[in-house]
């Protein structure tokens, strides 16, 4: 089937992003959150993004207005209703997942797919809630979504051939590299990712090496972009905490099993990068790592 306009649930970091990569390539983009500042917070960024460009000679100013003409902001749900494909990029919630597609199947026309962004939850339990199983799968992306070329795309036991080769051909129109991956917590990325994090805090409860050293390693042993607490911080411990609990509850094995000290730093309000303090502290001109007191 032919995609020719494009919703997207969610105008936070990774809706604003996707929203901001759909447009790019020329399709029409709903872009729909639920209050008017969360909405205006989030296209303001992809301006700011593609004024970057421009001023990096990376993008001509016609092509950047070209880009934003593309993009439409709502509060209203109602206003993609005539979208063939609607990405959702909501809070990492099943439950209000859920709620979101009941409402998208309900509201959009029996052709329209629905995907979800999803890091961690079960996809068929957000297709469950609709009676478009079959037009129902994960497209996840990777943040930064403009930089990022990666495009996880899940097929659950119920999802349509039409419907994935749809959503794969979109994901390459979109300049991404799909990759396909069954619906298992966590895909390809997080299930292989998600347990060296853990492993790497572990190692530092253990005394094994210090937070810079076990990152300077991996950078140079391993030719990662970065260690693994520079990474943590810029995901997000919340974020990776929360993870870790959906895949440990999913698969009950101790390498998904967040550690204590991760449990510690989210209740104490270290976030990572997003709120200033993680592993490392962010205050001042540079990261310095945190005194844990280990």
């Amino acid at each position: 089937m032919a995609i020719k306009k494009v919703g997207v649930v969610g105008c936070g970091l990774m809706g604003s992003g996707i929203a901001q990569v759909t447009a790019e390539a020329g399709y029409p983009v709903v872009v729909r959150e639920v209050a008017q500042p969360l909405l205006d917070k989030g296209l303001a960024g992809i301006k700011k993004n593609l004024d970057r460009n421009v001023e990096k000679g990376r993008m001509a100013a016609d092509a950047r207005d070209r880009v934003l003409g593309n993009l439409k902001g709502t509060t209203s749900l109602d206003d993609l209703k005539d979208c063939e494909l609607v990405i959702e990029a909501i809070t990492e919630q099943i439950e209000e997942k859920k709620k979101l597609f009941a409402a998208l199947d309900a509201l959009c026309p029996p052709h329209t797919i629905l995907a979800s962004n999803t890091s961690s939850c079960t996809v068929i339990e957000m297709a469950a809630a609709t009676k478009r199983m079959d037009r129902v799968l994960g497209m996840h992306f990777f943040n930064p979504v403009p930089m990022m070329k990666l495009v996880e795309v899940i097929r659950t036991i119920q999802t349509g051939e039409t419907t994935f080769r749809a959503a794969w051909d979109f994901a390459k129109s979109v300049g991404k590299e799909p990759v396909v991956a069954k619906d298992t917590t966590g895909f390809i990325v997080n299930l292989l990712l998600v347990p060296y994090l853990l492993d790497a805090i572990r190692a530092l409860e253990r005394g094994v090496a210090t937070i810079e050293d076990m990152d300077k390693a991996m950078k140079l042993g391993c030719g990662y972009p970065m260690g693994p607490f520079t990474l943590l911080d810029f995901v997000g411990l919340d974020t990776t905490l929360y993870v870790a609990e959906v895949m440990f509850a999913e698969f009950r094995e101790a390498r998904y099993a967040p550690p204590t000290l991760l449990r510690r730093m989210v209740l104490a309000g270290m976030h990572g990068r997003k709120n200033g303090r993680g592993f490392y502290d962010y205050s001042g001109p540079g990261p310095k790592p945190t005194d844990l007191g280990l």
